[in-house]
């Protein structure tokens, strides 16, 4: 083509160089569409595998049972399901001049759940107990009378009812197993600490399966409890504890005088559970119950004094006249004994399992009760005596 060109241009001259100028114009046209055109073949290119690396990160998010959900987005959909609880309550006190009461203010959390197309509040027993002119105040700030549909002392739950409409309600969801809840997860505790709506601290799970005291509850022994760091403060009980999905995990029940970062929550799984009987019922009824006065975990010093060569299990150190343990022939100790500054009634059984399960530790037996029993129910227990291993069945009774 250029040899024919530099013959024409010979001939032609001048026109043949402007003939010569088109055409290179019209080769430099046809270049850069060319260009532009693999230009978008390349962004197309691009985008498809920007899109294919989405699908795997989310197939393999899926995949782990993990979650993308940062903290702002956790608060941002779940945090409207969190309610303030508000009452009163009357206080006797004894002075110098006779007794005296006073009206003292009550204030919690709560959140919402969803049960049967209906709505309701789930927050702590010690939260409500006593209190009248109970009110919910929602997240926009609107609040409404409530009434205690249901409650549960042994395990500090109570449930309420509320005259509100519709739009303010946004049920959170149940995580409804303990063993969805790992050590080292993620947490977020969102309550009013001090009357501080809305707030939200965060840590992680620190131990699960737990037996706390609550003071503020009739010293009830409350098992199977989750341990986290979060910060929580007077107020926050009865609130949410969120995992990383916005799921509840907990209910926010108590913290350590004097700690720092040391919170625990009753497991969603036990409000799964008892819900249903709380809103029907007003209470629940079948906590088991071993029928154990006293007991100690065994240690190798106690095992030692024992003659035992298991240094694991439960130490029976009294059982309850015509409780469940009583009946089913379990022996208490005879003999004190002192270990290390404490005193111990030994010669008693020492339960090593509990249907084949091994129970390490009084807290691996009360956990293991709550999780997966009810009163009435037959549990095999394996026990040692006078250094000897035996099973022996037993029928739960129920709390008193």
């Amino acid at each position: 083509m250029f040899v024919i060109l530099l013959i024409l241009a010979l001939i032609a001259g001048t026109t043949t160089a402007a003939f010569y100028a088109g055409a290179t114009t019209v080769s430099h046209t046809s270049f850069s569409s060319q260009v532009s055109s693999l230009g978008a073949e390349v962004s197309t290119l691009e985008q498809t595998n920007s899109n294919l690396r989405s699908q795997l990160a989310a197939a393999t998010l899926a995949s782990s049972n993990l979650t993308a959900n940062s903290p702002e987005e956790v608060y941002a959909r779940y945090g409207m399901g969190v309610v303030t609880i508000q009452g009163y309550e009357t206080v006797a006190q004894n002075t110098f001049f006779g007794q005296v009461t006073s009206i003292e203010s009550l204030q919690g959390s709560g959140f919402v759940v969803e049960y049967q197309n209906s709505t309701y509040i789930v927050t702590n027993y010690h939260v409500v107990n006593g209190a009248s002119n109970i009110t919910v105040t929602f997240s926009d700030g609107n609040s409404y009378p409530a009434s205690v549909k249901g409650t549960d002392q042994y395990r500090d739950l109570a449930v309420l009812s509320v005259s509100a409409p519709a739009s303010e309600f946004h049920p959170l969801e149940l995580l409804g197993t303990a063993a969805g809840v790992a050590v080292g997860e993620t947490v977020y505790a969102v309550g009013s600490p001090f009357g501080l709506s809305g707030s939200m601290t965060a840590g992680i799970v620190s131990q699960t399966g737990r037996t706390i005291t609550e003071s503020t509850s009739a010293q009830i022994t409350i098992p199977d409890v989750i341990q986290f760091s979060a910060a929580i403060n007077p107020g926050n009980s009865g609130g949410p504890l969120l995992d990383a999905s916005g799921e509840v995990v907990g209910i926010t029940t108590a913290a350590v005088s004097n700690s720092e970062g040391l919170g625990f929550a009753i497991p969603a799984a036990t409000v799964a559970r008892e819900l249903p009987s709380l809103i029907s019922t007003g209470t629940y009824s079948l906590h088991p119950d071993l029928g154990i006065q006293s007991s100690a975990d065994v240690s190798y010093q106690i095992a030692k004094a024992a003659g035992s060569n298991v240094t694991y299990g439960v130490l029976v150190e009294a059982v309850t006249s015509g409780g469940a343990a009583s009946k089913a022939g379990i022996q208490g100790g005879t003999r004190t004994v002192t270990i290390e500054g404490e005193n111990y009634l030994m010669g008693g059984d020492i339960i090593v399992s509990i249907n084949g399960v091994k129970v390490v530790n009084g807290d691996a037996l009360a956990s293991y009760l709550e999780e997966n029993s009810m009163a009435g129910e037959t549990v095999q227990l394996g026990i040692i005596r006078a250094g000897a291993g035996m099973t022996v069945s037993l029928v739960l009774s129920g709390l008193q």
